[in-house]
């Protein structure tokens, strides 16, 4: 696999610590003390997220910030392995809903339960998810194993990076949902075309459209949202494959590419729909039920090409 350069903190951090800057400003009370600072990070899967994640950390975490950070991933707030089962088994028809990864798929009062707790500055358990676990259908890794943040003697953790590959996404309302998935149906009787959503029952994706509005509540607590957007979704297919090449190298084991297929083609169908959504601006005021009036420069998109390398940087 090419080796994953960071051409994106160079871009990340500037915009970071400029939001950090207005956030200190905007809310510093009395004592001098500010609330948590709570940044979204969406990236398809396979363009470097993880060693955004990383740089970001390392850098506030160094002097001169020296900031106690902690990342929460929406992949660790997954339901259980049972609960996953038992929503697979309730939608046995939606294939959108038989393996973990879409809006449905997540704990949404755990995810809302870690946010106010780091609010508040609380001791807080940052809940952990194990994708190995059940042969690779994956489930929650016990709680007493999750890092607690906060306790007494630590210092009170300032940053939290929110990451996922849907982070930030906002749900449509039904009639623009029909009118995309019509377009998707036409474009598949026409030949020409390459995604995946025109190929889902409109109910299976509307549930999932559903499920994506209670999403809204973590959405709208964040303070900034980092974007790293492909210049092609199709690209997230030749990413995952790389990934699993690795994988299977290092390892021995991992999805064939087949199976690799068939895992992004779970989640295409809600990149064509909602990747939109990112674009016009997550924070925009008819987009969220948030104060919205100081909305502009709270977001930053990075359109990476085909090697992950930045082509453009957009602040919305």
């Amino acid at each position: 696999m090419p080796e994953i350069v960071d051409d994106k903190s160079q871009h990340c951090i500037p915009f970071l610590l400029e939001r950090l800057r207005i956030h200190t400003e905007r809310h510093a009370n009395a004592d001098g003390n500010t609330p948590p600072f709570f940044l979204g990070l969406n990236g398809v899967q396979g363009a470097g997220k993880t060693v955004l994640v990383s740089t970001l950390q390392n850098t506030l975490r160094s002097e001169p910030y020296s900031l106690s950070v902690v990342t929460l991933s929406l992949d660790d707030i997954y339901l259980t392995h049972a609960d996953q089962v038992a929503l697979a088994q309730a939608h046995p028809t939606n294939p959108l809903l038989q393996h973990r990864g879409q809006p449905s798929t997540h704990d949404l009062a755990l995810g809302e339960q870690v946010f106010a707790s780091l609010a508040a500055e609380r001791p807080t358990a940052i809940p952990q998810y194990d994708k190995s676990a059940f042969a690779g259908q994956g489930d929650r890794v016990p709680q007493s194993q999750w890092e607690v943040v906060n306790s007494d003697g630590q210092k009170k953790v300032k940053v939290v990076i929110f990451e996922g590959w849907c982070v930030g996404f906002r749900a449509w309302d039904d009639e623009t949902l029909r009118a995309k998935w019509e377009d998707a149906v036409r474009q598949k009787e026409t030949g020409d075309y390459q995604g995946r959503l025109g190929h889902v029952k409109f109910e299976d994706v509307k549930t999932v459209n559903d499920a994506l509005k209670q999403y809204d509540a973590l959405t709208d607590k964040l303070d900034a949202l980092i974007h790293i957007d492909a210049q092609n979704l199709r690209f997230v297919y030749e990413w995952r494959q790389e990934q699993e090449r690795t994988l299977r190298a290092a390892k021995g084991t991992g999805m064939t590419e087949e199976q690799v297929n068939h895992f992004v083609d779970g989640y295409y169908p809600s990149y064509e729909l909602f990747t939109e959504t990112l674009r016009e601006g997550v924070f925009k005021p008819n987009n969220t039920s948030a104060e919205t009036s100081d909305w502009q420069g709270r977001q930053l998109r990075l359109v990476v090409n085909r090697d992950r390398r930045v082509q453009e940087v957009i602040q919305i």
